[in-house]
């Protein structure tokens, strides 16, 4: 990929300015500041590769060059309809990008793949971890002057970190499809769909696509602080999750409890 090839395959979406590098430490890094800087609502920031690129709770996200989906857009509060405070609009604007790249893996594959969002903010394949999203947003007081929304998808098998480095098992696009994928379509089928959910955050229909892709729902997960190897706190059944971004569980004695989004891990009971 280069600029003009990524300016050609999205020019007809009405995003801001885009920024390509060949490497870089991280793209949310480089959209931050870009945003501390004015940089206007949709401007784009994409890598061919990451060299400290990262995911939730510090963890590294691997990025080698030529395989990979790496990009963060910077999203203004005018132009993002959030009416949350600070943690709802956190798990909101996650799930925006969750629903993004599931709708838009859904698309190019012309329904092939059925993609799962491992709550909060995984996309699964073959219930392995194909995609991640982190994002971060900058506030004033109550109200929230950026975010930047960073996407990450494991496209060819180049991008699927070695099995020892996993916290989770993972895979890649073209590995849940059997054929071969052209990432500049998937960049631009991923943008498409971040501008159709970034418009019905608030709505019903948004809230019941990410109840349909939510996965293990129904099923027993194991609930643990930060680390999934560290100290389990209790399994319990996926119920749903809610509106605010809370995920509802009920555990073995009936209680019902509520998550949200912080240091906390979530994967299915193995049977």
């Amino acid at each position: 990929m280069d600029l003009e090839a990524i300016q050609q395959a999205l020019n007809h979406l009405p995003l801001g300015p885009v920024r390509f590098h060949r490497q870089t430490g991280s793209t949310n890094e480089d959209a931050n500041h870009w945003a501390q800087a004015g940089a206007p609502d949709l401007a784009l920031v994409t890598a061919e590769e990451q060299t400290q690129g990262r995911g939730r709770l510090e963890r590294r996200w691997f990025t080698p060059p030529g395989a990979a989906l790496a990009l963060s857009l910077v999203l203004r509060p005018d132009q993002t309809p959030v009416d949350a405070g600070r943690p709802q609009a956190l798990a909101r604007l996650t799930a925006l990008g969750a629903l993004a790249v599931c709708s838009a893996l859904e698309d190019i594959s012309r329904g092939e793949l059925q993609p799962e969002i491992k709550w909060p903010n995984d996309v699964l394949l073959e219930r392995r971890k194909t995609a991640g999203i982190l994002v971060e947003i900058s506030w004033e007081g109550e109200r929230f002057t950026s975010a930047v929304l960073g996407i990450g998808v494991n496209v060819s098998s180049q991008s699927v970190p070695p099995a020892n480095a996993l916290l989770f098992p993972a895979t890649c696009v073209e590995a849940a499809l059997g054929r071969s994928v052209e990432r500049l379509e998937l960049l631009g089928a991923v943008l498409e769909r971040v501008l159709y959910w970034r418009a019905r955050l608030n709505s019903d229909e948004f809230l019941q696509a990410w109840q349909e892709q939510l996965a293990f729902k129904g099923e027993w997960v194991q609930i643990s602080r930060g680390d999934p190897s560290g100290p389990t706190m209790k399994n319990a059944r996926l119920v749903g999750v809610r509106m605010d971004g809370g995920l509802e569980l009920i555990d073995r004695e009936g209680k019902l409890i509520t998550l949200q989004t912080g240091e906390v891990s979530l994967r299915p009971v193995e049977k």
